[in-house]
């Protein structure tokens, strides 16, 4: 296994599901306290035709985290079944899930685009690289 001693190429897969199911809580918390408060009825979440603003930026996010990050896992698995998981990999995928955590802060913080934005672009490029070390570990496998 390239220098790798097992399952590392696996845990920022499952440090990117801990900030998936934290996001989950969060959307519950806020969606609880805009009912709470009465802005809100738990109906008007059937729906989702007027979600407020503190929820919605969080089930926006959520469902930005089944996007590009879907295209993650499968390379990460693929990473680790043609033993291309080594140093670089690691440190690309460590990355790309750093890069995930700061643009859902952003996400449902303050949401300006500006901010945002060249997160999901770094992440995106991350990513290619990514593919890219696979396709070239692929290619010449033996160096």
């Amino acid at each position: 296994m390239s220098g790798m001693t097992g399952y590392e190429m696996f845990w920022p897969i499952v440090a990117h599901v801990a900030l998936v199911y934290v996001l989950y809580a969060l959307l519950g918390y806020r969606r609880r306290r805009m009912v709470d408060a009465g802005n809100v009825r738990v109906s008007d979440y059937r729906e989702n035709r007027n979600e407020p603003p503190q929820s919605l930026f969080v089930k926006n996010c959520i469902a930005n985290q089944f996007e590009l990050p879907v295209l993650f896992y499968a390379c990460c698995i693929l990473l680790y079944i043609t033993e291309a998981d080594n140093i670089v990999a690691l440190v690309l995928a460590w990355i790309f899930v750093a890069l995930r955590y700061a643009h859902a802060f952003i996400h449902v913080t303050s949401n300006r685009i500006r901010y945002r934005s060249p997160l999901f672009a770094a992440g995106y490029i991350v990513l290619g690289a990514m593919w890219v070390w696979l396709a070239v570990w692929m290619t010449f496998p033996n160096g």
